[in-house]
């Protein structure tokens, strides 16, 4: 594996020279695209930079330790170092989603279980913004559907990262969210307390850097405006400032009403429909790609159910990855990070495998 290092160190300075370049951060997404890849391999620079001093150190206490006993002393530590470092080193060469660094948008539908369910999803909506809040993530509503409770039927979400890192992005940690998500608990709708289970689906797409990046024919457009509806129906604005959009050649349906202007509702559809474009054909390359990414197409099943949330025992369980703890209610206020680590941990053992197979 790691006969690939060279190439990356070279492509590492041509990126830095890259960077120097007053022209490339002329073009805001091609800028953003050159930092993710070089903080990328600038840790795969660091750490092979680390292990190769520590080979050298490790040979020449070696060497010396003949002479010396104070060097021999030294070299089971080397060794573990040493040891270390390699597999760190390996772990940073597993080929990474292209898409883990980019920011995404999040959408949370109510599924079975009718109102209770549509209480899930908005409870799933909270979670969410305070995990994105402990991770200094910035969040924008994009659109949402209330049900008459309270809850949502249907809620959209931007949610924006900082850091260049890959491994820190915004869909690295949450493409593993998408799927059926399930509940057990005394809805409050419920009156004889008896504990119903309802779901609510997560979908999580990564959004586009720049319009120019997916490439949308307007011919292959159908936009229909209408009046935004609340709660039961009922309609919440005097002028049709709700827009739907419909891509003819695929069938994806984006509607938007959360803003007044209609202008404002077609550029947020827009965005949602160039990232679930982006999604659609990321999909179909993986399931032609190698089995090192068979792993990933396995997260991003809509139709899987993930987790269940069982609140008379305060416990959270992972169906994909056998976590399983009882801190339900802090997972609901934001507490989502080792679920989360439990994933990304499982995909990687998974394309791990698969490379050692694939070298066999």
């Amino acid at each position: 594996m790691f006969e690939s290092v060279a190439g990356l160190l070279a492509e590492h300075e041509q990126l830095q020279e890259q960077l120097a370049d007053p022209a490339v951060h002329a073009d805001a997404a091609r800028a953003r695209r050159i930092n993710r890849r070089y903080a990328e391999l600038s840790q795969i620079v660091a750490a092979y930079q680390t292990w190769t001093q520590l080979g050298e150190d490790l040979e020449a206490a070696r060497e010396l330790a003949s002479e010396d006993a104070s060097f021999a002393e030294e070299i089971p530590a080397l060794e573990e170092q040493h040891a270390a470092a390699q597999e760190r080193l390996r772990r940073l060469l597993i080929p990474r989603d292209p898409d883990d660094g980019r920011d995404v948008i999040l959408e949370v539908k109510a599924g079975e279980g009718g109102e209770e369910s549509a209480l899930f999803a908005a409870d799933l909506l909270r979670m969410y913004l305070h995990y994105a809040e402990s991770k200094g993530w910035r969040t924008e509503l994009l659109d949402k559907t209330e049900s008459d409770l309270g809850g949502y039927k249907d809620v959209q979400v931007a949610i924006k990262g900082s850091s260049t890192d890959p491994s820190e992005g915004v869909w690295a940690h949450l493409k593993y969210e998408g799927g059926v998500h399930r509940v057990q608990r005394v809805p409050a709708t419920e009156s004889q307390g008896r504990i119903h289970t309802s779901a609510a689906g997560v979908l999580v797409f990564p959004e586009v850097d720049a319009p120019e990046e997916v490439d949308i024919n307007p011919n292959d457009l159908r936009i229909d405006v209408f009046r935004s509806s609340g709660p039961g129906g009922q309609s919440v604005n005097t002028t049709d400032s709700a827009v739907r959009i419909t891509h003819l050649p695929t069938g994806i349906v984006v509607s938007m009403q959360n803003e007044k202007s209609q202008l404002q509702n077609r550029e947020a559809a827009m965005r949602v429909l160039r990232a679930r474009l982006l999604a659609a054909q990321q999909e179909a390359i993986d399931a032609e790609a190698s089995a090192a990414r068979k792993s990933q197409i396995r997260t991003v099943d809509r139709s899987e159910r993930i987790r269940t949330y069982n609140f008379p025992e305060n416990r959270v369980a992972d169906h994909r990855t056998g976590y399983k703890a009882y801190n339900l209610d802090q997972v609901m206020d934001g507490a989502l990070e080792p679920i989360v680590q439990s994933a990304i941990q499982a995909d990687e053992e998974a394309r791990l495998a698969a490379l050692a197979s694939a070298d066999a």
